[in-house]
């Protein structure tokens, strides 16, 4: 890109938002300071000035309703999170439609999250989300559904980060918190719909869980999800005793209706081949 094309899109932009939409804001502004930067392009200082400080705004944020927002955090295909958060802290995300068609998704999971929220047992509602706020806005002209929901503590990893061919008792305790996870909203009448790996927050030495993205879930299935879930520690697991490899078979043949019994039922085979539990750091 050449200095005076370079100017020309930084003097036209209307707002720092403009100027670095899309998949790669970091990207954007690394190839228009190449082509501006005064030791490169001489007579270009007004137009880099510019540049820098429409950056700065940029990376302190912007302000979607009552909530101060930053740069993009994680792109999916249904929707795109920010971190968000009242004040200087951003401690919530917020997750905006990418297709305003697909705000339908969004209007779902904040209908399953106030539900667990309000039936479910209170013991187990850090298995999931907290549904902070739900509200459409209209952005570069276009209205989008967002929600603003409670952001996992640092540490949390997906499972797609955890790994494969893990020891069945650090496997174990991801299982039995999934269980509780989809237990807790099946309680509440509602399904998760897709319970994947992606879709799992694990902390490794808290062995802390989050069961995230509510989107998928259309009616109550609980079958679906613990087929899911089972699907996920199966993907983890690696050797382990032939009585829990024929569990997990089993589970993934004909799963069972109910959560809260398979926890019961993996409990005891658990007791049988282990004894009492003790605590494990998972080492990844």
């Amino acid at each position: 890109m050449n200095p005076a094309r370079a100017a020309a899109i930084v003097d036209g932009a209307r707002s720092a938002q403009e100027l670095f939409a899309g998949d790669s804001p970091a990207r954007v502004y690394r190839r228009l300071a190449r082509a501006l930067h005064p030791d490169l392009a001489p007579g270009g200082e007004e137009a880099f000035k510019r540049l820098v400080a429409l950056w700065e705004t940029y990376r302190r944020g912007q302000r979607v309703g009552d909530f101060l927002v930053g740069p993009p955090l994680h792109k999916g295909g249904t929707a795109v999170l920010y971190p968000a958060g009242r004040g200087a802290e951003r401690d919530s995300l917020l997750k905006v439609a990418r297709d305003p068609a697909a705000g339908r998704l969004l209007v779902r999971e904040a209908a399953a999250l106030r539900r667990i929220a309000a039936e479910g047992d209170p013991r187990f509602l850090p298995y999931v989300p907290r549904l902070v706020a739900s509200f459409r806005y209209r952005g570069g002209g276009v209205v989008r559904q967002a929600n603003v929901i409670s952001r996992a503590p640092a540490g949390f990893v997906t499972l797609e980060h955890v790994g494969t061919g893990l020891d069945p008792r650090d496997v174990a305790w991801i299982w039995r918190r999934l269980l509780v996870a989809a237990g807790l909203a099946h309680r509440a009448g509602v399904a998760h719909g897709a319970v994947l790996p992606r879709h799992v927050l694990v902390h490794p030495l808290d062995h802390g869980l989050v069961l995230v993205d509510w989107c998928h879930g259309d009616r109550l299935d609980e079958r679906a999800d613990i087929a899911g879930l089972t699907g996920c520690v199966d993907h983890l697991m690696g050797a382990c005793p032939r009585r829990m490899r024929a569990f997990v078979r089993g589970c993934l043949l004909r799963p069972p209706s109910g959560a809260w019994e398979l926890l019961r039922e993996l409990d005891e085979l658990l007791d049988d081949l282990y004894g009492p539990r003790t605590y494990r750091p998972l080492h990844l």
